[in-house]
């Protein structure tokens, strides 16, 4: 059982994660790059925590509050990484000087193909440890900030699937974590749970589709109630075949949007846009502000792009996805190609599909 975490990111995630998890008796320190966000925190000494009646709350005191990712690191056996998927790559090149033998690093979330490219990352960057990279497949919490030193927590997951790289330690990471958090359960291994990322499929289309309506009301309309017509929904079930296909192709049976939403909401429907609209909890959900929005220049490149680049590797038509992305790329004037996890940047660009299973197995190649 792990006792002693540390956790990288003070954002909204950041805080209530670490906060639960002083509560629940774990020596934890937390981690900011910019001081500013987490001076307040040092100075309390940890972070005040509200969650609905039953719930958990209280003071959650920390053992180190820094800016030196070096400090954070001597301190963990178990590094939980809360910060948007486009920090990883940056994240992993700081810590891979100071990561040590046995410590475990788990991406909440890893989007798609998170793991990999820490791993790729640190092992660029001279890190020679016997270090277990893991990724969940969605954040655990429902949560929001209330203050520098304040977070509330709305909603616990309870089951969220977590694999390793490799998939032969799944069972040690889940063992190392499971006091604290039971919750997280077997999720194969990281193509799984990096293809059953949903958000791929949901948040880049309906912002670019509802790109007029966004910038118009400034987002004030239900995101997935109004924004899911009839012909919207009929591209989003494109993008979902192809997401579905791409698994396939690698020799996985990944879920459906239709079965996520059973699964998930216990919502029906004979199409995708009758199962959309059944779902209670998505009434009242408003749409992006901006277009400046994570949707976009975070769920682009570091989950869209690698479900694309997998099936253009593997013999998948994508060009739903590829319509997507350069949708993307043209309204923010960006190439999320060239930023985004591709098969090339992450280094098995040559890899057949029995040798890419293999190392996500395994973590090596015969």
């Amino acid at each position: 059982m792990a006792e002693k975490y540390t956790v990288l990111g003070a954002g909204n995630g950041g805080k209530v994660m670490a906060a639960h998890l002083a509560l629940m008796g774990a020596d934890v320190a937390l981690w900011n790059r910019t001081f500013d966000h987490i001076s307040v925190i040092k100075k309390r000494g940890g972070v005040e925590l509200e969650s609905p009646e039953g719930g958990p709350h209280g003071f959650g005191k920390l053992t180190l509050v820094t800016p030196d990712i070096a400090e954070a690191i001597q301190h963990a056996q178990v590094i939980m990484v809360v910060l948007p998927s486009s920090a990883h790559a940056d994240v992993a090149k700081m810590c891979a000087p100071h990561l040590k033998d046995g410590q475990i690093v788990v991406l909440h979330p890893g989007r798609t193909l998170g793991a990999m490219e820490f791993t790729h990352v640190i092992r660029d960057n001279g890190c020679t440890a016997d270090v277990t990279v893991a990724e969940a497949e969605t954040f655990i919490y429902a949560s929001r900030t209330d203050g520098p030193a304040q977070g509330r927590i709305f909603r616990i997951k309870d089951a969220v699937p977590l694999a390793a790289l490799p998939s032969n330690r799944n069972e040690m990471v889940l063992e190392a974590i499971h006091h604290a958090y039971p919750q997280y359960i077997d999720g194969v291994d990281i193509l799984h749970t990096g293809l059953n990322n949903m958000g791929a499929i949901f948040h880049p289309a309906l912002t670019i589709l509802n790109s007029g309506w966004i910038e118009h009301t400034h987002g004030d309309y239900q995101f997935y109630i109004d924004g899911v017509t009839p012909s919207v929904a009929r591209v989003l079930e494109v993008l979902d075949r192809e997401r579905v296909t791409v698994g396939s192709a690698l020799g996985l049976r990944v879920r459906t949007a239709l079965d996520w939403l059973k699964l998930a909401y216990n919502s029906e429907g004979e199409d995708l846009y009758e199962a959309i609209q059944n779902q209670q909890g998505y009434y009242g959900i408003k749409a992006p502000a901006t277009l400046k929005h994570r949707y976009l220049f975070e769920d682009i490149p570091m989950s869209m792009v690698p479900m694309a680049s997998l099936g253009m590797r593997y013999g998948v038509s994508v060009r739903g996805m590829d319509s997507i992305i350069r949708l993307g790329n043209i309204m923010h004037r960006t190439d999320y190609w060239r930023r985004g996890r591709t098969v090339d940047r992450l280094g098995f660009q040559q890899w057949s599909v029995s040798e890419l299973t293999q190392y996500v197995k395994e973590g090596r190649l015969t």
